[in-house]
């Protein structure tokens, strides 16, 4: 899955203006994280199509890069997250950054990883899952 990572400056206001565009767009977000520094933020967003939000921000002069990230799907249930991820470390994948979303429909938290090697991701999923 693609995400979207979105610099922004630490300004007033400047979050509220991105998400204000991106619902003028009419994207609608799956998922979000938000990270900062002293300086600028990341908005990290999972939506329906990245590649045309992507151009659609950039004609807007937003600064938006595209991240390959997996999206597991995990029990929502004590401990549900450390199983997978303690299946993940045996199979030697190192995650860079995280976020989850809870989608109580199914009872199932979906967990966004970025990692630091897809190669051994992509071995680990055929193990794993």
């Amino acid at each position: 899955m693609l995400q979207l990572s979105i610099f922004l400056e630490n300004a007033k206001g400047r979050l509220a203006e991105v998400i204000s565009l991106l619902a003028e767009l009419n994207v609608n977000l799956r998922a979000l994280s938000l990270a900062d520094t002293k300086d600028y933020g990341v908005l990290r967003i999972i939506v329906d199509e990245p590649e045309i939000t992507t151009e659609k921000l950039r004609e807007r002069k937003v600064v938006v890069s595209l991240t390959p990230v997996w999206v597991l799907k995990v029990p929502d249930r004590a401990g549900g997250l450390a199983e997978v991820l303690n299946q993940l470390v045996k199979q030697g994948v190192v995650v860079e950054y995280m976020y989850a979303f809870v989608e109580k429909e199914h009872q199932q938290a979906q967990v966004v990883l970025r990692v630091a090697d897809q190669a051994i991701m992509e071995q680990a999923m055929e193990s794993v899952y």
